[in-house]
């Protein structure tokens, strides 16, 4: 290994600060050199720019057995080269003079840049090493884990004194208005690269190279830091090196949202019609917050999940009167001067998975919950003549429901000993990560028909239990079908893929069941 000492930070004159074509970057982590090379080389098939974390090698021999396999097997592509310290969120624990010494042996065997963490607690002291000066360019990093400083232009103003190539600051996003202020420092600048963290600031990492920002990560394997994609997402779901100042952005708010499998059904959309349009999640706790961001981000319409679908009603411009009627959101259209006007498409879900299996007319069905989708619910019953109870927790709110839709406040005591043709679950229990849970046991599903609105899992408890009496159960999956491709059709103006957007959500949904089957076993 190349012993250096650290100097101070400068590029060769007349080098330019570009990463070239391919500018999401593959970020390429694992602690041996076959796992190493096994996803470099899945990397190299999506993108030419990968970043290779030299600190998640866990011992000396396999960062040694990686980098002699470099040197004698050039990559065909751009590569950063990270040895990133534990005060920097990385995997390195020894001296700066050791960790300098590992970039000069990558620079060596062909890193066309460095990464290396700024250290303000010895400013004169910065981490590009003479000894690969003229071998690779510098990209000068800085992290912040607990939030994102209120003075970002001083700080970019601070990396820019140490006159690397690029600079990249990375900060824990914890709201959109984080997001706006972190993508604002890359505007009129080829040479910053901004990449904001958490599950807030994902949909900003999507959207990071639309606003200027030279490159977006993503995970070639496990992710490497709070909020990071990975590349399959990135490239192919989102098409992050794809979209431009005419994209129109579209996306889900709600808390939580990581479950969500909307970006699924509608991005297949678009790709299906050759739209250009991305549609993203937004985890929104603040309402006001997400708002303030949907002129900045030419956000043209979302979708509205828990616990949003009646507080946003009060902050549009217009809604369609039956939305209007049921009190509840879960569709918004953002028309000229950013005007909000509001839809509601569960009602359309609902209908369309009932009336297959039931004529609706006369029979009695019980609604489990009294929130946004438990009144869509109750309204479309009550519209195709459907005598409607309604079970909830708070009974005032049961009692209200009920009254506005000409119904029946039930009480769960009775549940054992009352029949119902159907019984529907509007609330979100037994949704993913929650799996094991169940609104109801056994003795209360004295029916012919269940319906549970949650569709992950696909196979919910409250399902399974339906299943073992001889029940019919309908999966939440195919009301999520129907009233997103519904939304889907608002936004467009058109007919939805329905096909495509269905075998989409399906094949992932088989990744997703797959995924947490193997982490189970683990």
């Amino acid at each position: 290994m190349v012993e250096a000492q650290f100097c101070p930070l400068q590029g060769p004159p007349g080098m330019s600060a570009t990463f070239g074509d391919d500018r999401i970057c593959a970020v390429v982590a694992a602690p041996t050199a076959r796992e190493m090379r096994r996803l470099l080389a899945l990397a190299l098939r999506e993108t030419r720019t990968v970043e290779l974390r030299l600190d998640y090698l866990e011992e000396d021999a396999e960062l040694n057995s990686f980098l002699a396999w470099w040197r004698n097997h050039p990559v065909r592509g751009r590569v950063i080269a990270t040895c990133r310290s534990r005060e920097a969120g990385g995997r390195f624990a020894e001296d700066r003079d050791v960790q300098a010494g590992i970039l000069a042996d990558a620079a060596d065997c062909g890193a066309l840049w460095c990464d290396l963490e700024e250290h303000p607690q010895a400013p004169q002291e910065t981490f590009l090493t003479q000894v690969f000066l003229d071998e690779a360019r510098s990209l000068l990093s800085v992290h912040n884990f607990r939030e994102t400083p209120r003075d970002l232009p001083a700080l970019l103003q601070r990396l820019d004194r140490y006159g690397a190539d690029a600079v990249k600051i990375a900060t824990q996003c914890n709201s959109l208005a984080d997001c706006l202020r972190l993508l604002a420092i890359t505007r009129g600048r080829r040479d910053v690269v901004a990449v904001p963290m958490g599950e807030c600031g994902l949909p900003a990492r999507v959207l990071a190279l639309r606003h200027g920002s030279a490159l977006a990560y993503a995970a070639a394997g496990e992710p490497t830091a709070p909020g990071q994609l990975t590349l399959r997402e990135m490239k192919h779901l989102y098409r992050a090196d794809r979209l431009n100042r005419s994209t129109r952005v579209y996306g889900v708010i709600g808390n939580p949202i990581g479950h969500s499998l909307s970006p699924v059904l509608h991005n297949s959309g678009f790709h299906a019609r050759g739209v250009n349009a991305v549609y993203l999640p937004f985890r929104v706790a603040d309402l006001r917050d997400f708002l303030g961001a949907v002129k900045p981000l030419g956000i043209a319409g979302f979708s509205v999940t828990l616990p949003h679908k009646e507080a946003i009603v009060r902050h549009l411009d217009g809604c369609d009167p039956l939305a209007g009627l049921i009190g509840a959101v879960n569709t918004v259209v953002v028309r000229g001067g950013g005007k909000l006007y509001g839809y509601n498409t569960d009602y359309v879900g609902v209908l369309r998975a009932l009336e297959r299996r039931l004529p609706l007319a006369g029979s009695r069905v019980l609604v489990l919950g009294a929130g946004g989708a438990a009144r869509a619910a109750a309204f479309a019953l009550a519209q195709g003549g459907a005598i409607v109870g309604i079970c909830a927790r708070r009974r005032r709110r049961a009692a209200a429901l009920a009254r506005d839709v000409g119904g029946v406040p039930v009480d769960r005591k009775v549940l054992g000993r009352e029949f119902f043709d159907a019984i529907i679950n509007a609330t979100p229990v037994g949704m993913h990560p929650r799996s094991g849970e169940s609104p109801l046991n056994a003795s209360e599903l004295n029916c012919r028909v269940v319906m549970d609105m949650v569709y992950r899992p696909a196979e919910t408890r409250l399902l399974r239990l339906a299943r073992r009496k001889g029940l019919e159960a309908i999966c939440g999956l195919e009301m999520f079908i129907a009233q997103g491709t519904a939304q889907w059709e608002i936004w467009m103006g058109e007919r939805a893929p329905v096909a495509a957007m269905r075998t989409a959500v399906k094949e992932e949904l088989k990744k997703v069941i797959r995924q947490e089957g193997e982490e189970a076993g683990r």
